[in-house]
C-alpha cells in the first residue's frame, strides 16, 4: 500500500462506518416489535408507519422486505449530478453531497450482486458504472487542474466531498513537489 493512498483508504473505511450509523427515514411495510441488537432496541413499529433508524438496520429492514428506504433513487442523482459537472465550466465544479461517494460505492455493490443473483438487469449495473466514472472521470481532471493552479483548497472547499479534499489536497502537494524538482529549486 503507497502513502499516498492510506488516508483516502482510511478517511473512506471511517466515514462509510459513520454512514451506516447515521438515521435514514424508513416506511414500515411490515409490523415488528421486540427486536433488539447490541445497544438498540426496536420496541414496535406498525405497517405504514414512517421511523428514523440507524441505516444498517434500515437496509437490513429493506432486505428483509419488513421497510421501504425513503430515499430519492440514486440512479437519478448521478445522471443529475453528471449533467451538471458537463454543463458547466472546465474550472467549475458543481456542489456533491458530503455523502455522494459512499452511496454511489453501495449503490454499485448492490446492483453488481443483485445483477449476479439475476434480481436486476445487468444493464441497470453497467449504466450506473459507466455514468459512475463518466462523473469520476470530470471532477478528477478538474480537480488535478485545479490542484495545479494557484487555486487553494479553501477557496473550494464547500463544492468538494470530504474525498474530493483529500485528493485535491494530495495533488497539490505532488504537483509542488514536482515542479520544485524540475526546477531545481528548493521547498
Amino acid at each position: 500500500m503507497s502513502s499516498v493512498d492510506f488516508p483516502l483508504r482510511e478517511l473512506f473505511q471511517q466515514r462509510e462506518r459513520d454512514y451506516l450509523l447515521s438515521n435514514v427515514k424508513v416506511s414500515m411495510r411490515s409490523a415488528v416489535e421486540n427486536i433488539e441488537v447490541g445497544d438498540l432496541k426496536v420496541e414496535k413499529l406498525r405497517e405504514g408507519e414512517t421511523a428514523e433508524l440507524p441505516r444498517w438496520v434500515a437496509e437490513e429492514f429493506a432486505s428483509l422486505g419488513l421497510a421501504e428506504v425513503a430515499e430519492e433513487p440514486f440512479e437519478t442523482e448521478i445522471l443529475k449530478s453528471l449533467s451538471r459537472e458537463k454543463m458547466i465550466g472546465a474550472f467549475q465544479l458543481s456542489n456533491l453531497a458530503p455523502d455522494f461517494y459512499l452511496r454511489m460505492k453501495r449503490r454499485l455493490a448492490y446492483l453488481r450482486d443483485a445483477a449476479g443473483a439475476g434480481r436486476v438487469r445487468k444493464e441497470d449495473y453497467e449504466r450506473l458504472r459507466a455514468s459512475s466514472y463518466d462523473l469520476i472521470g470530470i471532477r478528477l481532471g478538474k480537480l488535478l487542474s485545479l490542484s495545479s493552479s494557484s487555486t487553494t483548497l479553501s477557496a473550494i472547499a464547500d463544492k468538494l466531498t470530504p474525498e474530493e479534499k483529500v485528493f485535491f489536497a494530495t495533488s497539490q502537494s505532488l504537483t509542488k513537489e514536482w515542479r520544485t524538482t524540475l526546477l531545481g529549486e528548493k521547498a
